[in-house]
Parts: C-alpha cells; structure tokens; sequence
C-alpha cells in the first residue's frame, strides 16, 4: 500500500512540475491556454445549461414514481439527477479535453518539444506532415470522446446506488478520467519517439500506480473551470515528464559544464 500512494504521489508531482513552466516560458504557455480558455468557456455554458435540465430529465424517466410517497419520489429522483450530472460532468471534461487538444494541437506541440529541448532533446526523426497530424489529432478526439461517452455512461449508472452512488461515482469517474487523460495528454511525447498508441498504452501499464496519480490530478484540475486554462497546458508539460520518467530518460535539465 506505502508503495502504492508513492507511486500516487510521484505522478501527481510530475504534474505539478509543469507550473514552472508558466515561470520559464510564459508566453508559450500562454499561447496553450487560449484553446482551453475559448473550449472551456463552451463546456461551462454547456455544464451550466444541462445543470439546470438533470431535475427534468430525472422526473421524465421515473413516470412509475408519481404513484409513490413524495419523500421517496423525491429520494429516487434526486439520486438519479446526481448521477445524471456526475456522468455529465465526467463526460465534459474529457471532451473539452479531446477537442482543446485537437484545436490547439501546434501549440501544445510546441510546448512538449520545448520541454524535450530543455531535458537534453530526442534524436532526429522524420517530422510527419501537416495532414498527418491533423488526421492523428482528429482521430484522437474521436478516441477520447468515445471513451467519455462509455465513461460517463458508466459513472450514471454506478450513481444509481443508493446512499453511496454518487461518492463511488465521482471516484470512479476519477479514476476512468485520470486514465483516459493520461493516455491522451502522452500523445505528443510518444509521437516524438516514433511510438504506437498501444507501445503507449504499454508504456504507461509498466508504472500504472504513477500513470494513474498524473491522471487524477489532471482531472480533478480540469474540473475546475478557472483553473482548467492554466493547468491545460501544464498537463502537457506534466505528461512529457511522464513519459520520459517511465523511459528512465531524464527529468531534470542537465547541469551547465562549469
């Protein structure tokens, strides 16, 4: 277990890592957040705006309830809208980080090479076109939508539990979330070792405790509307971290020759 919330724990620092960044190269970092600052503006309107529907949504799909006591009308009710807004909220973050991704590909593109660069570099390779890579980065938001979908659909339901449905819930959107970012955010650091999705996949399976604690913290970040513009481009920073700690590449800026 003590090896467990280490590993946690050693994920979730190579996340926070990635604030420096925000010290060293500011505008660079500030180019990532516009993405996430025009995307994220959409999802919070659209969490808003659904928010407000989950009530309604929960008493059309309970006809057979009307029959019922009002207080246990309005227990069944009130768990199925908190389990339809946790699976709404769990299915926005994920894709307003598919598509965040997706539009501002170039920048965070940017941001993990110069994270490469100032770790000592990776060795030549050929660069792919522009059409590659805007077909990679579609094909991936269409990867990580799908995955919300299923994700949130499976957080509704668990939701459904009595008494503990929504905690387990949140924590299992969590978890799901925390991987599915995971996976996606290390897009970019394995595209620039000439990696497959599933020698990705592999990669992160050899350390998962470590690969989870990156993704949770990712999430949880992402949640939070304000917050999400600033950390979006960190996670990228993060992720390439990740990716070269798992690689047992360096992490830290090699030392100038004195």
């Amino acid at each position: 277990m003590r090896h467990r919330i280490s590993e946690l724990l050693a994920g979730a620092g190579l996340f926070l890592r990635g604030f420096g960044t925000w010290a060293k190269s500011p505008g660079l970092m500030a180019l990532g957040a516009v993405p996430a600052l025009i995307v994220g503006s959409l999802m919070l309107a659209l969490v808003i705006f659904l928010g407000f529907q989950v009530g309604g949504w929960a008493e059309a799909m309970t006809p057979f309830a009307d029959a019922w006591d009002a207080q246990w009308s309005g227990v069944l009710r009130l768990a199925l809208g908190l389990g339809l807004l946790v699976g709404v909220v769990v299915l926005c973050v994920l894709t307003f980080a598919a598509v965040t991704l997706a539009v501002g590909d170039p920048f965070y593109e940017r941001i993990s090479r110069s994270v490469e660069d100032s770790l000592g570099g990776l060795p030549a390779r050929e660069e792919p076109g522009f059409w590659t890579s805007l077909g990679k980065g579609l094909r991936d938001a269409a990867v990580l939508i799908g995955m919300a979908i299923g994700t949130g659909m499976m957080v509704f339901v668990v939701g459904l539990i009595p008494v503990v449905g929504t905690v387990v819930g949140i924590a299992l959107g969590a978890i799901l979330g925390g991987r599915a970012l995971a996976r996606e955010l290390t897009g970019h650091a394995g595209d620039a070792r000439g990696m497959s999705l599933a020698e990705r996949r592999a990669l992160l399976r050899t350390r998962p405790w470590r690969t989870l604690g990156f993704g949770i913290v990712t999430y949880l970040l992402l949640l939070v509307p304000g917050v999400a513009v600033v950390a979006t481009p960190v996670a990228i920073v993060g992720a390439t971290l990740l990716v070269r700690d798992l690689r047992g590449e360096p992490t830290a800026a090699p030392r100038a020759a004195s």
